[in-house]
């Protein structure tokens, strides 16, 4: 049988360069050299204008047929000559790894513009102002969801009761601590036992009270202590616990959007940053969390127990502490006087 011609179309053609020369991209090749033969041969069928339904075959008389061709075994006419026989008179096509057809740069040939789809636009996302009355409407929807639990009450080792948060929605400071104790699940609010009365404190230390800020917890529910012999023992949730709880957490601050975040403790910073966090080191630096500037710090349960330990140890502690909420009231614009950065610099004595 006789060898027909093999009948090419100039698109197939130039793709398969386009292939060959982000290969080469790939490889780490910037240029490559052309001879004047192929740079023309490439400058006709681009005229060709390829793109289009009306294109001009290309004849090329083939020796043989196989039942395959494939696309590797398709030879073009782009020669990339041994170093020794580059001659300095040669054109040079650099090679753009963004393009998708190799455009030569010829007066005569259209260039067409071509947008990789990682450049197109992206939606903006649009944060919705909302008012006070719209926020508590909001923040009781997520109180009701947290109620159920269901996530969070499967578990089996958390307590039945659960506690939301308190404070204003309004506030652009939100603190978050790890989970209610004995007293926050008594009174249905958090930090209320000694630990909230020692942040009762450092809050009016810094011209604040609990009603103007927003306060709540990574975990809902009290943690149950293990063998059922609860009473009045608390411990800190586990990473499985917070997790269950976190999608509130989340939503709280979807609804505030606080200008600054205090992370109260190791374990609420842990839960928040979804890494283990080494509080005595880490403390005072800046993270953030769903775009929020994150401040992490001492728990007030933390200071009561150095204060166990003696006056230089709790007020040293102390004042750890109290140098980052006053970093948290400077990114907050708040008037710092020298009085208030002077607190718990004197060391009392034994």
């Amino acid at each position: 049988m006789a060898d027909e011609p093999t009948v090419l179309h100039p698109l197939p053609a130039l793709l398969t360069l386009a292939a060959y020369l982000e290969g080469r991209v790939r490889a780490g090749q910037q240029r490559i050299w052309m001879s004047e033969p192929a740079r023309q041969a490439l400058k006709e069928m681009i005229r060709m204008k390829p793109g289009r339904m009306e294109m001009r075959p290309v004849v090329v008389a083939s020796v043989a047929r196989e039942p395959v061709v494939e696309a590797a075994k398709v030879e073009t006419e782009v020669e990339v000559p041994k170093p020794e026989t580059v001659s300095k008179e040669m054109p040079v096509v650099e090679i753009v790894p963004e393009s998708v057809v190799p455009v030569v740069p010829v007066e005569e040939v259209p260039k067409v513009e071509t947008v990789p789809e990682r450049e197109a636009p992206v939606m903006p996302v649009v944060l919705v102002e909302r008012t006070r009355e719209e926020k508590e409407e909001a923040l009781a929807a997520v109180k009701a969801r947290a109620e159920v639990g269901e996530r969070a009450r499967a578990l089996g080792t958390l307590r039945e009761t659960m506690v939301f948060a308190v404070g204003n929605p309004d506030s652009p400071l939100m603190l978050v601590g790890e989970a209610p104790g004995a007293e926050e699940e008594k009174q249905l609010e958090p930090f209320v036992g000694p630990a909230g009365q020692l942040l009762d404190k450092m809050l009016a230390a810094m011209g604040l009270d609990r009603g103007g800020v927003y306060i709540s917890n990574l975990c809902k529910f009290r943690p149950a202590m293990s063998g059922g012999a609860q009473g009045t023992g608390n411990r800190a949730p586990t990473a499985a616990e917070m997790a269950a709880c976190v999608e509130f957490v989340r939503e709280e601050i979807a609804i505030i959007r606080p200008r600054v975040i205090v992370a109260l403790g190791a374990t609420a910073s842990e839960g928040l940053l979804g890494r283990k966090v080494a509080i005595t080191r880490e403390r005072g630096q800046w993270q953030t969390f769903e775009g929020i500037p994150l401040m992490l710090t001492l728990h007030p349960s933390y200071l009561l127990r150095a204060a166990q330990e003696g006056p230089v140890r709790g007020n040293a502690e102390k004042r750890k502490a109290w140098e980052d909420l006053l970093a948290v009231m400077d990114r907050l614009g708040m008037p710092v006087s020298e009085k208030q950065r002077g607190f718990f610099r004197k060391v009392p004595r034994e």
